[in-house]
């Protein structure tokens, strides 16, 4: 029973009334198939005939009894039956009938006008759902291959359905999700409280050293809430690749800094060196001699702050401390110093050395240290750099104290188009000499302290430069003051 056509399957064991009935459906354009007994009715209906005609009084089986069972099976329960019969005509036979799964009761003999339009009305029926089925298994294919776990909770939060995904993602069966409520499971999974009506955005959680994402959208329909949708994603591979990134960022940062080292301690040990010879050539001269041993003493003190530097450059803390931005950009700038020689650069610093932010200081260092060096590759020769840190606000009018750290340079400035982009990762213009992850990171490491960095540039000839801000939460002491 294939095709566009519609099929009637018509069940009575009189040769007659089949003949009638089946006269009257093919002149109307509709195919039929006949069948005289209950057994032979079972059978033709796994066929699925879009509308079955069945008489009550069979030889074998009686109407009511083939209806139950066609309504009780679900592979034929979706087919429109109208019961017929010429000798059960009192309401109790027609509430039997109906109760017993039928979709209609007509009596024999039928108007031929009526039997049509009740099989017509059969037919959209039945066209209807087969597409709403359809439609069901289709959405419920789609719902299933989604990569994403997805739930769908109620108005009252109780979780309806959930897909494949989500099953694995939590390493639960179906029944330990559904019909449970949401805010219980993601507390539960995840040890977070959510509530349905609330939307959240990319939260991101732990379990069982695994990480996860989730977003949850309520939706209200004339702002009364009717439904929610979770929606969780595995992000381990994610995350266990951006500290790989991390761990790389940081030892090319230790190999840029070992060649500055290099030379800023060149410089004092040659000094000493030559002092030392000068001392040995003078100590029947006391005073000359002292003054020699005097000056060996600043170069060894100069190599010593050298290596302090150096040590707290990737000494990381185990929990968030305070820490003083002015330091951290002064000792930056320390290891910069080789460069901002040679490019004849001059230095202008407003830093609130007072000024705290509660963070890792290796994290830090390692931002303001893109910054800075991002910012002296890029200056023109005998220009400035500019650093100031500022005092701001994160939020509203009454938000929470933070701190503006500027990083303004007199470069050639970013175009356009690499602007927006420069948050990217692995985007560099640098070819071979970048590898592309540098503000990337820094801008991560900005958003886990909660803060944010912001880059504004220009082009123009007669005002070219980038200035580069990051805000980051502080605490203010009473007490200011500045370095110049």
């Amino acid at each position: 029973m294939t095709g566009n056509q519609a099929t009637i399957l018509i069940v009575d064991d009189r040769d007659a009334n089949r003949y009638t009935i089946a006269h009257i459906l093919k002149r109307a354009g509709y195919e039929v198939v006949e069948a005289s007994t209950g057994k032979e009715a079972l059978e033709l209906a796994n066929h699925h005939p879009s509308v079955i005609l069945l008489d009550v009084k069979l030889p074998d089986i009686l109407g009511y009894e083939v209806c139950r069972r066609l309504k009780s099976n679900p592979h034929t329960n979706f087919i429109p039956v109208v019961q017929l019969s010429a000798a059960f005509l009192d309401n109790e036979s027609k509430i039997y009938a109906l109760e017993s799964g039928a979709d209609a009761y007509l009596t024999q003999p039928v108007e031929p006008n009526v039997l049509i339009a009740t099989v017509k009305a059969l037919v959209r029926l039945h066209r209807a759902e087969s597409e709403s089925r359809l439609s069901a298994r289709q959405w419920q294919a789609t719902f299933d291959a989604l990569a994403e776990g997805v739930a769908l909770a109620d108005s009252d939060g109780i979780i309806r359905r959930s897909n494949r995904a989500l099953s694995a993602l939590l390493e639960k069966p179906y029944f330990e999700i559904e019909k449970h409520p949401l805010s219980d499971l993601m507390y539960r999974q995840f040890g977070v409280d959510v509530d349905p009506r609330m939307k959240v955005v990319s939260t991101e959680v732990n379990f069982r050293d695994r990480y996860f994402e989730f977003s949850l959208d309520p939706v209200f329909l004339d702002e009364i809430h009717t439904s929610s949708i979770l929606i969780v994603s595995e992000i381990t591979a994610r995350k266990k690749a951006e500290a790989a990134v991390l761990i790389n960022e940081r030892l090319a940062a230790t190999g840029r800094m070992a060649n500055t080292i290099a030379h800023e301690i060149n410089n004092p040990l040659e000094a000493i060196t030559n002092l030392l010879f000068l001392l040995h050539s003078s100590l029947d001269k006391p005073e000359v001699a002292q003054e020699y041993l005097d000056s060996a003493q600043r170069e060894l003190d100069r190599v010593s702050k050298i290596a302090r530097q150096i040590l707290s450059f990737n000494r990381e803390s185990s929990m968030p401390v305070q820490v003083n931005p002015a330091e951290i950009l002064t000792d930056v700038l320390a290891l910069n110093n080789q460069a901002l020689v040679e490019k004849r650069i001059r230095v202008i610093k407003e830093l609130q050395t007072s000024t705290l932010v509660q963070g890792f200081p290796a994290q830090l260092r390692q931002v303001f240290s893109n910054l800075i060096r991002n910012a002296v590759e890029a200056s023109l020769p005998g220009t400035v750099l500019r650093l100031r840190i500022s005092h701001c606000l994160i939020g509203n009018r009454l938000g929470q104290p933070a701190a503006r750290v500027t990083i303004s340079d007199r470069g050639i400035g970013i175009p356009p188009e690499n602007l927006k982009r420069v948050f990217e990762a692995f985007f560099t213009t640098k070819e071979l000499r970048g590898s592309g992850i540098g503000l990337w990171l820094s801008s991560t490491i900005v958003q886990e302290h909660h803060g944010y960095i912001r880059v504004r540039s220009s082009t123009r000839p007669s005002g070219s430069g980038t200035c580069v801000s990051v805000v980051l939460p502080c605490e203010w002491l009473p007490k200011s003051s500045r370095l110049h």
